[in-house]
């Protein structure tokens, strides 16, 4: 069997859209599935759209994913270079294509902007495409040398047939049949020289032996002219994978300038790398099982691209938020602590116990700027609705509150440990004492300490860390409040 060969090959363009994120990382799990090589190539031939720093983006989002290429830019397999700009230099792109004049499935073309713009225009997919005549296809060969002797701009455009139809194969859609008349003669090598999108796409593929291609299923309407370029050639065709759409909670097409619509909008957003990944994985395919949480080890060994859907995926952030918050439950309190520090030190600048406090919110937060919710309590204490002293289930009113906290000052006065533990043996001392359940005394202590209807932790949790002269001071102003009640 041939090993299968996948390659990752986005432009320099800006952010990692989660769409491409997602082609990158199921030819990622498509050839590790099947102990293949997955590659790297830069496809920098659209000059006007390059980002300065963009390559280094790709690199770094790749990593973070944990999406390893086996070649690339930086890992030369053979099959170099690895990128089109430097890949162009060494005369591929034209060399394939003078092949393609020579057997007249391509020809030069002349035409300048007057005469192209004069031209029918089609609406395909909502955009205006203008539909070439095939003018300089009748152009004799004398005439095409003295047009190129003498300098004339040109560029060299695939000849499809306008008769009959092409026939492409997905893996996902099956067989695809095209007619010939709805091919225009596209574009294979630019007035500038490089080569397009397309074209590149096809040389690099066969040229590296990329026996895999996964791509949006926007790129459905123009495989049957890859499949032309195969044929012309006489080369082997890739299978092709054609993903479904991923759509937002409308429905829509997810805009780049959405919020959530790249990998580092994502991180910036407090999500961890590890939740995204797996949360990609299952836009577009679903394991035999219900199961969701996956490592990327799993996602390897279960991963079968027939299993992916033709049926547009939806981007649920809220789903991505719960996944994320089982992710950070699980996660090694070292690491997940290395990671909160900078939000709780954002927003507690006093000098309490972060790592404690780190430990209180692991279980309580889907991602880590929630943790300024959690925790602004600790910092000063709220405003707060003395009736937040009244709880049902508890059996606790404004009057029995004041007497649980107007009884425990003193006791609390004359506690010199305020760890965790001693305090709530004092508490449970008087509650035995008092002969009356739990919650009626530890509700009025967490909301006098608080004045917060749901923490992160217990009563005397918070109080073993805002310390004596902070918790005492909450307490007095929780009898004030419910003595003015």
């Amino acid at each position: 069997m041939t090993k299968i060969r996948t390659r990752y090959a986005p432009s320099p363009t800006g952010k990692m859209h989660v769409g491409n994120l997602r082609s990158a990382l199921y030819e990622f799990l498509i050839a590790k599935h099947a102990e293949g090589d997955f590659m790297l190539r830069i496809e920098d031939t659209d000059q006007e759209r390059f980002v300065e720093g963009a390559t280094e983006i790709i690199y770094r989002t790749l990593e973070k994913a944990g999406l390893t290429h086996d070649e690339g830019p930086d890992k030369d397999g053979g099959y170099g270079p690895y990128v089109q700009s430097e890949r162009m230099k060494t005369g591929i792109y034209m060399k394939y294509a003078k092949e393609l004049i020579e057997k007249r499935e391509a020809y030069y073309c002349f035409c300048d902007k007057e005469r192209l713009s004069s031209l029918k225009t089609e609406v395909v997919e909502g955009k205006e495409i203008m539909i070439y005549d095939k003018h300089c296809l009748s152009l004799s060969k004398e005439e095409v040398e003295a047009n190129l002797a003498a300098g004339k701009p040109y560029v060299i455009r695939q000849n499809n047939p306008q008769e009959g139809s092409t026939t492409f194969h997905d893996e996902l859609y099956g067989d695809i049949t095209v007619e010939n008349a709805e091919l225009d003669d596209m574009i294979l090598i630019k007035s500038d020289g490089y080569p397009t999108y397309n074209f590149a796409n096809v040389v690099d593929d066969h040229t590296m032996n990329i026996t895999h291609v996964v791509r949006g299923n926007e790129y459905l309407s123009s495989s049957p002219k890859y499949q032309r370029l195969y044929e012309a050639f006489g080369w082997e065709v890739p299978a092709y994978v054609h993903l479904p759409l991923i759509t937002d909670e409308n429905h829509k097409k997810l805009a780049k300038r959405s919020g959530h619509s790249s990998f580092e909008d994502l991180l910036e957003q407090g999500f961890v790398a590890e939740a995204v990944v797996n949360y990609i994985a299952l836009l577009g395919w679903s394991p035999e099982d219900n199961r969701e949480i996956f490592s990327l080890e799993e996602l390897i060994r279960e991963f079968d691209y027939r299993r992916i859907s033709k049926s547009p995926a939806v981007f649920d952030i809220v789903k991505l938020r719960w996944m994320n918050g089982e992710y950070l439950k699980t996660m090694d309190f070292d690491t997940f602590y290395g990671m909160a520090e900078p939000y709780l030190r954002q927003s507690l600048t006093k000098d309490f116990d972060l790592k404690k406090i780190a430990a209180m919110v692991k279980t309580r937060i889907e991602v880590f700027p929630d943790i300024a919710g959690q925790v602004d309590f600790f910092e000063s204490l709220p405003e707060y609705d003395v009736q937040m002293y009244v709880h049902k289930k508890m059996k606790t009113d404004l009057g029995s509150s004041l007497e649980v906290l107007q009884e425990l000052l003193p006791i609390l006065e004359r506690q010199e440990d305020y760890g965790n533990d001693s305090l709530y043996q004092t508490l449970t001392d008087y509650v035995a004492q008092k002969g009356c359940k739990n919650g009626y005394v530890m509700w009025p202590v967490r909301t006098a300490v608080s004045g917060r209807q749901m923490t992160p932790a217990g009563a005397t949790e918070i109080m073993e860390i805002l310390g004596k002269e902070e918790s005492l001071a909450r307490i007095r102003k929780g009898i004030e409040k419910l003595q003015d009640a």
